[in-house]
């Protein structure tokens, strides 16, 4: 009998095992696989309405010894207001790159028209996406998939940055959250004091105003993964932009 109940017990620890291990995956693995992150977010958009987002983020991809992973993938889904549609906008790994190219900064719509407003993260991608100034890359939803717009093409309407800026520095208190409030959004993005993070700039910012990423050194693709100048000197690698990136995504 002894035997017999010390079988059992065993089987039942390892039930509980199991349980515990297949639960700590599925929470751990999120919608990316391991070490990906959801929440669901307010976005106030520019008519004063205001509509729930759902972002999701997944780590990996380059970075330095003793640095944690950077932002591998992220994605933001939304309806849009009045009708039933469901759209998503993602910003995949880039090998070139070695992680996500952007930063997601806004999500406005306008006549049922959804627009994105994202930053190049760090140089690398400042320099792959065209060194644009002010330094955003901008996006519009047509016919089913989203298309790179020059500024000029963004409604004149939207001024706010409405989404949370720095997801992996306060990725403890936005998952915590059920529902990021557009209050909170505001308040966590406080802290960034660079022009660009603060409103939707519609002027060049001048080069060696602020830490921002027009100051990026130059450099063009080799074609090969890698990256030079364009005199010919091939760039340390990986490239990092200024301080203040590097500070609102750890």
């Amino acid at each position: 009998m002894k035997i017999a109940n010390g079988i059992v017990k065993q089987i039942g620890q390892l039930g509980l095992f199991l349980t515990m291990w297949v639960s700590m995956s599925s929470a751990g693995a999120g919608l990316f696989g391991f070490g990906g992150v959801s929440w669901k977010e307010e976005a106030l958009l520019h008519d004063g309405s205001k509509i729930i987002v759902e972002r999701r983020q997944s780590y990996g991809g380059r970075h330095e010894i003793g640095q944690s992973p950077p932002i591998k993938e992220q994605e933001i889904t939304f309806s849009v207001p009045g009708t039933s549609q469901r759209i998503t906008w993602k910003a995949e790994f880039s090998e070139d790159i070695g992680r996500s190219n952007f930063l997601l900064l806004a999500l406005h719509i306008l006549n049922s028209t959804p627009y994105i407003v994202a930053v190049p993260h760090l140089c690398l991608s400042y320099n792959k996406w065209g060194r644009p100034n002010p330094p955003y890359v901008f996006f519009r939803y047509e016919g089913k998939e989203w298309k790179r717009i020059p500024l000029q093409d963004l409604p004149i309407e939207f001024k706010d940055i409405n989404l949370v800026i720095s997801t992996k520095t306060e990725e403890k208190t936005i998952t915590a959250q059920s529902l990021v409030s557009a209050e909170l959004v505001k308040k966590l993005n406080s802290s960034l004091r660079q022009l660009q993070y603060r409103a939707i700039l519609r002027e060049p910012v001048k080069k060696g105003a602020d830490a921002s990423s027009v100051n990026c050194e130059e450099l063009v693709s080799d074609g090969k993964g890698g990256w030079r100048s364009p005199g010919g000197f091939k760039a340390p690698y990986p490239i990092t932009s200024p301080k203040e990136h590097m500070s609102t995504q750890k």
